[in-house]
Order: C-alpha cells, then sequence, then structure tokens
C-alpha cells in the first residue's frame, strides 16, 4: 500500500508545490520504493536527519485515527477542476465528504477584520449564491471567511474549508474550531494538503489560496486590505482562467482598497448575489419578504435603523422607550430574523 510512504514523505518536504510530482515521476510513482531508496534524498530539506524519525505506518495509522482520508491525483475522486489547475496538489487529506469536492464550487474570501459593512454584507451574498446551488469555498480563516461558511452552515448547506496546516484542531483558529465541526456535521468537507500537525505559516497560507480558487468556478472578495492575502487568491483565480468578483467600498476604508483596486482592473462588480448567477445565466429567486413588526415598539425601531448600522443607543434615542424594554424587544427580534446584532451593541436589518 502507498499511502503511508506518501503521506510519510509528505511529512518530510512539508507539501512544497510540485516536489510530490517529481518524486512520483523519478520512482514511477512508487512511493514504498522512494521511501527506501538513498536517492530519495535529493528532493528533501538538507536535514534528512527526520526520515528517521518517522515511521510510515504509525503515521498513517494517525491520519485514518482522526478521521482522514487521502486521495491523489490518480484517484478518480480527485476534483476535476482542481485536476486541471497547473500547480495543483498531488494529495489531498480530507475530512468529511469528498463527493462534495466535485460540486459546482464558488469562492468567497476577504479580510480577518471586517467591517460592519463586510459582516453585512457577506453573509446576504453567501446566502443567495448557496442557495442557488454552490457550494461556498473559503479558508476557515477569521472574518470574512469564517463568515461566508458559517451562512451555509447555518442553510444547512455544504461548505468546503481550505486550510493553511493540517488537519486537527490546534491547526485552526480556537474561534473556529467550533465552526469546523457543524461544518462536517452540515456535509461539508475540510481539506488540506499538509500533513497532520503542520501549523500555518507565513508561506502555507499563500500556498493553500490556489486551491480555494482551483477548485471554484469564480472567486468573490468582499473586503480586503491593499496588500492582503485575499489578493493572492485573486491573483490565482486570473492564473487558473477563473472569474474574479469584487464587492464596491468605501474609498475612505482600508478594507475597501483591495476590492476597489480589482474592480478598476477589471473584476466584476458585485453588489448581489444576483450580479453572480446572472452572469452564470443561473436563475433563482432572491426575493426576501417585507420584515412586518409585531407591534408598534418594533415599527419604530425599523424605522430607527433603515438600512444603515445603527448603535443601542441610537435606537433608545429614537423610540424613546425605555432601555430594558428596547434591548427585551431586539433580542426577540433577532430570534425572528428580522434585525441582526453584528457585535459591540451594533444593529442593522436582516438582509
Amino acid at each position: 500500500m502507498q499511502l503511508p510512504y506518501l503521506n510519510a514523505i509528505n511529512i518530510l518536504i512539508s507539501a512544497e508545490i510540485g516536489v510530490l510530482h517529481k518524486i512520483a515521476a523519478e520512482f514511477e510513482g512508487n512511493f514504498e520504493r522512494a521511501w527506501n531508496s538513498p536517492a530519495l534524498k535529493k528532493f528533501l530539506p538538507k536535514d534528512g536527519s527526520v526520515q528517521a524519525k518517522i515511521n510510515p505506518q504509525k503515521e498513517y495509522a494517525r491520519v485514518l485515527d482522526t478521521g482522514l482520508q487521502i486521495i491523489t491525483l490518480n484517484d478518480p475522486a480527485y476534483p476535476p477542476s482542481l485536476k486541471n489547475v497547473a500547480d495543483r496538489p498531488f494529495l489531498l487529506y480530507i475530512k468529511g465528504n469528498a463527493d462534495i469536492l466535485n460540486n459546482l464550487c464558488f469562492g468567497i474570501v476577504g479580510t480577518r477584520n471586517p467591517t460592519d459593512y463586510g459582516r453585512r454584507a457577506t453573509p446576504v451574498i453567501a446566502e443567495g449564491i448557496a442557495k442557488a446551488g454552490f457550494t461556498i469555498v473559503s479558508g476557515l480563516a477569521m472574518g470574512i471567511d469564517g463568515m461566508a461558511h458559517q451562512t451555509a452552515v447555518k442553510n444547512k448547506l455544504p461548505t468546503i474549508a481550505v486550510l493553511g496546516g493540517g488537519i486537527n484542531d490546534n491547526s485552526i483558529v480556537q474561534q473556529n474550531q467550533a465552526l469546523s465541526k457543524d461544518i462536517i456535521k452540515t456535509g461539508g468537507a475540510i481539506i488540506s494538503e499538509y500533513s497532520l500537525n503542520v501549523h500555518g505559516h507565513k508561506q502555507s497560507f499563500p500556498q493553500r489560496n490556489r486551491i480555494i480558487s482551483g477548485l471554484s468556478k469564480g472567486i468573490l472578495v468582499v473586503e480586503a486590505d491593499e496588500k492582503s492575502g485575499s489578493l493572492i487568491t485573486a491573483r490565482c483565480a486570473l492564473d487558473q482562467n477563473r472569474d474574479v468578483f469584487a464587492v464596491p467600498g468605501s474609498i475612505f476604508s482600508p478594507r475597501s482598497q483591495g476590492p476597489n483596486n480589482l474592480i478598476r482592473a477589471g473584476a466584476k462588480l458585485v453588489a448581489s448575489a444576483s450580479d453572480i448567477l446572472t452572469d452564470y445565466n443561473i436563475q433563482y429567486n432572491l426575493f426576501k419578504p417585507v420584515v412586518a413588526p409585531a407591534n408598534e415598539l418594533e415599527k419604530k425601531i425599523l424605522k430607527s435603523i433603515g438600512h444603515e448600522t445603527v448603535t443601542l443607543d441610537q435606537i433608545i434615542r429614537q423610540t424613546e422607550r425605555p432601555t430594558r424594554e428596547v434591548v427585551s424587544c431586539l433580542m426577540d427580534m433577532e430570534l425572528e430574523s428580522k434585525v441582526k446584532n453584528l457585535g459591540n451593541n451594533k444593529f442593522c436589518l436582516y438582509t
């Protein structure tokens, strides 16, 4: 069986792009022979002493115990969209539903520190895309990535998270560990080309971005600084002949400089999910019913919010009602998906 040796070699090379392809060619796909050959050293980092500490069978048993499967470029389950990418990964570690890698996918990426605008825009657009039949792909990072996954999970739809490290809890940011479990529960998948216990580093995140774009028919950048990893994903998408979309933003917001520059360079402007779906000739009813207030206070709250983001203090002032009463009403409206709490006592309509 080749997989234990393939996994062991991948540990040594830390998934460096192209190396497994070269080893496969050199040893005619026989990774057991490669592992036991002195000629393997020319493909490895200079410190080859690590190899003696690795037991291929034990390491592979750990992979299976973690609930992962490995698929290779030669496996029928390998996603066709990724197979056509020039620097495609030779292998993928997968936790969850591997079948969805063959779905029609769309990538959504952005800053780890979104503004209220980004926190509002991401779920609205992601929900429309996901409900229309796309499987959302992103990087399970904080901010825009996490919100894109959360939107799919909330709607009980599968989503694919691509990691820049190994698929185990300590390679996923603490805040998204619960989300990673929800992704699996809702029929999604978490994938990586890195072996277990590899922590994300400066090079690994840009490297994983080519997989996000490679799986996807198109990429949407919601918010990103002028120099951002999300823009690396956009460049990967262009190199892979994928579509690039961007949400425009304020000229005064640093988080909008990346998307605005992409639009200036030819990316397609997105103001709603319909802009993406229309581009792909996909018809889907994105109409949302008008929110009906249940009482006079709800009516005043909805009027005070309008189409902006407002603070709790502003709502209290404009409704002229006691704080306790307003807070209680807002909690009920959240549960009924009439308003959304953006955190820090900021609210907007649930669009």
